[in-house]
């Protein structure tokens, strides 16, 4: 790497940032700025032990990129190579010549991933460290890039284990990072118009998917959310898997709507001699997952002169037709060699064949069809990308594709560097070591003697024995590898000496449905020497039988949540929905909507009431009293129901006749007689009006005798009662 430069003092190092962890400086006051205190922490590297940890420690930015898109989200991991660990860490990122002093000298910004395992700096909020300190092999954040025009960024990592921070200014814990220069939106480069290349290049493609709820958290679908199977090839200039602003195929669309790759292989597989290599990999459920649970999925494949182009899409489901990928993209140099190394951020395009705006649009095809596009995000309010103010859209994955090999003779015989030389002996003479960091193995043994005993070709073994595997869930393979060999009773110079390496493992079948065909090849390791060709197969071709192919009949989006149950309270129903996405058909007989049951909370039961009562007879027979009508419950309040009113009324009576006859008496007499004992006689007689006004007017009672008197014509005209108190 290039020296750095002489302007940046060594307090700049981020190591310094751990030294916290160990020290436990005090908080600064609740005034103070964090810059300040970060400051501080930078300035404090000479108080603690420090170790060059370029071969145990590693800080690197997801795809190894050399520049970084403005507003572009990043994947940072800090690892460690087995056997070693780390408790403690701290990740910033300063701008390049900047000491990390004042806010403005840090550049991005950071975004936890896990919160059980990272966190930002408390006392230094653009600092990331660690939430516990345990031991651990790695982490990993996001980093958003900062805006255009902020220059070159340094990310910097410090390692504390116990009380030794590592630290490697310039080495595996720094990553330098540039702005990318401005390129049109959407822009596919032009191929160069021919390809001056020799011989074939070997390329690995790795897709890297940053759809995910923290980096587009718009309306991000939670269910369902994945990559459909990545499709692709390397072809010629003569053949357009797709391109901007042209119209999508019966493949393209099938990808884009329904996340199928079987119709666009097809059609890849019809164009013959025009394709070299078909690129797959598998579908991705979820869309998102980090390194450490799912590996990036990936693919090789090879380019020549004449085929040295490279497209691909994948979609990102759900959505209505949106896809990544790439068209056209050259591996052909102007120096007539092969691309060592590209990084490429994508963003999502339309297919032009759905006019839906949301994640989870119902099926709506695009009537006339339109031309593929790329999304923007000023497209529609709803879309998941929209943005009033018109920026760029967060990039949703990124490719990486390396060269691992190159075969034949090469036009360009200057290496691009010393590692591509080393690269291209190590890939003719094994595949590239794929032996995963926690599997420790002992050295090789040494080969063993040729398996032929004639002249004859044979096979020789060498072993080596896993001495400790540190992560049960990673395989530990490769403990047994074996090299073509002659039989001792050969002649070196014998015209057909010819050393070829094992078969390779067979390609995948050509067919994912159906009979297709599959290939294997082999590699001369050594020519006869006396220059003669070698009369060996190199290549194997061989039927293989894939299962039975079924037409996609129906194509249904993901069920719709459930709706609210139909009902407030008790039980009742809620249903939920799909749409079918393929041509409607009588073959589609599965429902399109389900109907349960559903159970809320039971409904409040009032209570209910009787009618009232008549009233009933006063309960005195002379004199004050009251008189009663009553109700009955029919039905008990339930669950909070409203409560039983009263069900007993009263009210006062009065009467004042004597008891048993029609006759009115006062209050007074009422209580009296109430209190006395009673009986007489009575009679009547003629007596002249004078005799009954008189008789009226006079009335006597003597002792605990009384006497009433009526008069009237013809009636009774007096009664004579006597009538005995009661005893008291």
């Amino acid at each position: 790497p290039a020296p750095a430069p002489a302007a940046v003092p060594a307090p700049a190092a981020v190591v310094l940032l751990a030294v916290v962890l160990q020290l436990r400086s005090p908080a600064p006051s609740a005034g103070g700025r964090s810059d300040g205190y970060c400051g501080r922490i930078l300035r404090a590297q000479t108080q603690g032990t420090r170790r060059d940890g370029h071969h145990e420690f590693r800080l690197r930015v997801e795809g190894d990129p050399e520049n970084y898109q403005p507003g572009s989200t990043y994947r940072v991991v800090l690892l460690a190579t087995s056997p070693a660990y780390f408790r403690g860490f701290t990740l910033i990122a300063l701008r390049e010549g900047r000491e990390g002093t004042r806010d403005e000298d840090y550049a991005g910004q950071f975004q936890i991933i896990d919160e059980d395992d990272t966190q930002f700096m408390t006392n230094c909020p653009p600092a990331v460290t660690e939430s516990t300190p345990r031991r651990r092999t790695r982490i990993q954040v996001f980093w958003t890039a900062p805006p255009a025009g902020t220059g070159c960024v340094i990310l910097k990592a410090s390692i504390v284990q116990k009380r030794v921070i590592y630290f490697q200014e310039e080495g595996s814990l720094t990553v330098r990072l540039c702005e990318k220069e401005p390129a049109l939106d959407g822009a596919t480069e032009t191929p160069a118009l021919e390809c001056c290349a020799c011989g074939t290049a070997k390329y690995r493609l790795t897709f890297y998917g940053n759809w995910s709820e923290k980096v587009h958290p718009k309306d991000y679908p939670r269910r369902a959310n994945h990559w459909s199977a990545l499709i692709g090839a390397s072809h010629s200039r003569s053949y357009v898997l797709w391109e901007y602003g042209g119209y999508a195929s019966e493949g393209v669309r099938q990808v884009a709507e329904f996340g199928s790759p079987i119709k666009m292989e097809e059609e890849i597989r019809q164009k013959g001699d025009e394709v070299l290599t078909v690129i797959k990999t598998k579908a991705q459920w979820p869309a998102w997952q980090p390194l450490n649970l799912r590996a990036a999925p990936s693919a090789e494949f090879s380019v020549d002169r004449s085929r040295h182009l490279m497209s691909f899409l994948t979609m990102l489901g759900p959505s209505p037709d949106w896809n990544v990928g790439l068209s056209g993209e050259d591996l052909c140099t102007k120096e007539c060699g092969w691309v060592q190394r590209l990084v490429t951020d994508l963003i999502p395009w339309d297919a032009g064949t759905d006019s839906g705006v949301t994640y989870e649009s119902p099926n709506k095809p695009a009537i006339p069809q339109e031309k593929i596009r790329p999304l923007t995000s000023l497209d529609h309010p709803q879309s998941p990308f929209y943005d009033p103010e018109g920026g760029a859209i967060n990039p949703v994955a990124r490719l990486v594709v390396e060269r691992i090999a190159r075969k034949g003779e090469q036009c360009n015989v200057v290496p691009d560097t010393i590692d591509d030389i080393v690269a291209d002996i190590g890939q003719e003479e094994k595949d590239e070591d794929d032996t995963p960091e926690t599997c420790i193995y002992s050295s090789w043994s040494p080969w063993s003697a040729c398996s032929s005993a004639t002249c004859d070709k044979g096979r020789r073994m060498r072993q080596r024995m896993l001495k400790a595997q540190l992560d049960l869930s990673v395989p530990c393979p490769h403990t047994q590898d074996f090299q073509p060999c002659m039989g001792p009773g050969c002649s070196m110079e014998a015209p057909s000496s010819c050393v070829v390496t094992e078969w390779r493992e067979w390609d995948p079948c050509s067919a994912t449905c159906g009979q297709g065909m599959r290939r294997r090849e082999r590699m001369v390791k050594m020519p006869p020497i006396d220059g003669s060709m070698c009369k060996v197969e190199v290549a194997e071709v061989d039927k293989c039988m894939m299962p039975e192919c079924h037409t996609i009949r129906c194509m249904f989006s993901p069920w719709s949540d459930w709706s609210d149950c139909s009902v407030t309270c008790g039980r009742g129903l809620r249903t939920r929905q799909r749409m079918l996405k393929s041509e409607p058909s009588a073959e589609c007989a599965e429902e399109l909507e389900q109907t349960e049951k559903c159970m809320l909370p039971e409904c409040p039961v009032d209570c209910m009431l009787s009618e009232w009562s008549e009233w009933s007879e006063c309960n005195k027979s002379c004199g004050k009293g009251h008189t009663i009508r009553t109700r009955m419950v029919k039905l008990e309040p339930q669950f909070g129901g409203v409560q039983c009113p009263e069900t007993i009324q009263r009210k006062k009576c009065k009467i004042r006749k004597f008891p048993g006859r029609h006759l009115s008496v006062s209050e007074d007499m009422c209580e009296v007689m109430e209190k006395s004992s009673f009986c007489g006689v009575r009679s009547r007689r003629a007596l002249d009006g004078a005799a009954l006004a008189q008789k009226h007017r006079s009335s006597r009672s003597q002792g605990e005798e009384g006497e009433v008197v009526w008069g009237g014509e013809g009636e009774w005209a007096a009664a004579q009662i006597s009538f005995h108190l009661k005893d008291s």
